[in-house]
């Protein structure tokens, strides 16, 4: 058991340092929030860089700020197509063979997708919303990251010490994930 506990985490934390590596340097803003995962030691991070007012995301072409107020319907509409876009991107995914290994690449790259559009949709709230709502907003998505690690763990414990055990943690996480972005985009982004 113990030993099982240690290699997912050193899965995880693996698999955090390689979306690290592809993430922008955290280090130089002052207000990331950094939450630490309880079961398996890892970051979860949510970060933004300093913009311009009329600046865009690169990646996603979607306005940060705007003076005009008919934007943020814009904006809650694009990111209802992201959200559709990156529901689509997932069902496409395809194990090459039935191997244990086959399916776990298939839910690390769910959760890889799902993960990386809540932390998009968490930093434009964090520029769109007062400080008040932002820092209510922050304890929520703590409890919640809480929430997902736990309902992940207490999934998967049903296969202790089998092969299915990752595969099932992460399909959860993935699962959690894509819920979250969902309720993010329709209840903070007006």
């Amino acid at each position: 058991m113990q030993n099982n506990r240690i290699i997912m985490g050193t899965v995880v934390c693996v698999m955090l340092l390689a979306a690290c590596e592809q993430a922008p340097d955290a280090s130089t803003s002052d207000d990331s929030t950094h939450v630490e995962s309880k079961e398996n030691g890892s970051n979860t991070e949510h970060t933004d860089t300093d913009t311009n007012e009329n600046d865009t995301s690169e990646k996603n072409n979607v306005p940060l700020k705007d003076e005009d107020s008919s934007s943020e319907a814009g904006l809650k509409e694009a990111y209802q197509t992201k959200l559709v876009d990156s529901k689509q991107e997932t069902e496409r995914l395809e194990a090459a063979d039935s191997s244990t290994y086959a399916l776990k690449k298939v839910e690390n790259d769910r959760w890889d997708i799902w993960d990386e559009l809540l932390n998009d949709i968490y930093g434009v709230l964090k520029e769109r919303l007062s400080p008040e709502e932002m820092e209510q907003l922050r304890e929520k998505q703590r409890n919640w990251i809480e929430f997902r690690d736990d309902r992940a763990l207490e999934a998967s414990q049903k296969y202790e010490g089998g092969t299915q055990e990752h595969l099932e943690y992460v399909a959860v996480l993935a699962n959690l994930t894509e819920e979250r972005c969902y309720e993010l985009v329709e209840d903070y982004m007006k």
